[in-house]
């Protein structure tokens, strides 16, 4: 019985981690991109901290942790839902945490000097994975579905959602290991990468919704997806790599 429990339990995490997350691929990817982009001091101060590792190794860490019971509070730190017509702050935060004030606790914990090193190191960890959800637009969607958790769709015929789709399937199914896939992104000029690199983390958040908006507006509840949508989609999935990437270099740059 106790081992059923377990299971049940288990199952339970694995299928609301999958519901959350941005694929492994898509994370390391984010992670691949920043590490190409550190300025040599950040890039030094980076790996002090996490001992050599590479940030699109620890990318994946936000949600590895899901598995584990202590880090519960950080969960709703993945997302942040709020109605399409307001911009993040016309309404009062959610209680228990969003992907804004995540972001925002993160660079605190590594700005504070007096911070430890395990610390700083959970909190860059933590970071440069909620960078990368930041830019996935179902993140930054609806609380009445759950970020499109709720709007059930078949994925090549495959039972999926929309925000699964956008989260993992697409990726997944283009194939390709991160190392392949950043360095298969558009190449940008050294203007247009500066233009990625403008603004903070709340316009960033706007930038998201406004196309989360967009991603709404390409379904209907039971669509049946498959190469169409991909060949439509797949240009904007790799910007918002590339964007996820290049933003979370200029915020770690600048905290280093």
């Amino acid at each position: 019985m106790r081992q059923i429990m377990l299971l049940l339990v288990l199952a339970t995490q694995f299928c609301f981690a999958d519901a959350v997350v941005w694929s492994e691929t898509g994370h390391r990817v984010v992670g691949e991109i920043a590490q190409e982009h550190l300025s040599n001091r950040a890039a030094k101060a980076i790996d002090r901290l996490l001992d050599g590792a590479s940030l699109a190794k620890v990318s994946t860490f936000g949600d590895e942790i899901k598995a584990d019971g202590r880090y519960r509070n950080f969960s709703p730190w993945h997302y942040v839902n709020y109605p399409a017509d307001k911009e993040y702050g016309d309404e009062p935060p959610s209680k228990q945490g969003d992907l804004i004030i995540g972001i925002e606790k993160c660079i605190a914990v590594i700005k504070d000097r007096k911070s430890l090193k395990t610390e700083k190191a959970f909190y860059l960890k933590m970071l440069v994975h909620l960078m990368g959800d930041l830019h996935q637009p179902m993140h930054v969607g609806r609380l009445e579905d759950k970020g499109g958790n709720d709007i059930q769709v078949r994925w090549f015929n495959r039972g999926s959602n929309l925000h699964r789709v956008w989260d993992s399937n697409m990726i997944d199914d283009y194939g390709m290991s991160y190392t392949e896939l950043s360095d298969n992104l558009p190449r940008l000029s050294k203007a247009q990468k500066e233009a990625v690199q403008k603004g903070d983390i709340y316009d960033w958040v706007e930038e998201s919704q406004e196309l989360a908006n967009e991603v709404y507006d390409s379904v209907e509840m039971g669509d049946k997806l498959s190469y169409r949508y991909s060949y439509d989609w797949w240009p904007t999935v790799e910007i918002q790599l590339e964007k996820g990437g290049l933003r979370l270099a200029k915020v770690l740059n600048e905290l280093f």
